[in-house]
């Protein structure tokens, strides 16, 4: 079974950057179909970005589209989510999920994703 780390969340700026990191142990990586979700305080899990096993697909979310982007390395067992252009609304801890392959759709619904990370706190400030 996957277990997934999140990696590279931080404090930063409106308007910066940053970098986030899920790596995953195991031999199956390249066997799910990889999202990104975030949960602000008070507020419900929410999708952000989510890509295909190959890389070859991926969906984002209205509010982080042009400014996230989604990608992953199947040699390192490893997703990546980089944030640009960051807004303090931004503000959430990021957490990684992994949603075995079922058919060529690539899910966007927190329920299709069966593991987690942790979550990675990330906070924009204005």
């Amino acid at each position: 079974q996957v277990q997934l780390v999140e990696s590279g969340g931080g404090l930063v700026q409106a308007g910066d950057s940053l970098s986030l990191s899920c790596e995953a142990s195991g031999r199956t990586f390249r066997t799910y179909n990889m999202g990104w979700f975030r949960q602000a305080p008070g507020k419900e899990r929410e999708f952000v970005a989510a890509i295909s096993w190959s890389g070859g697909v991926t969906h984002y979310a209205y509010s982080v589209k042009g400014r996230f982007t989604i990608s992953r390395d199947n040699a390192k067992n490893t997703v990546y989510l980089q944030m640009n252009t960051l807004k303090p609304e931004d503000t959430a801890v990021y957490y990684c999920a992994a949603a075995p392959i079922a058919g060529i759709i690539v899910p966007t619904h927190l329920k299709s994703y069966a593991l987690w990370g942790q979550g990675t706190q990330v906070t924009v400030s204005s």
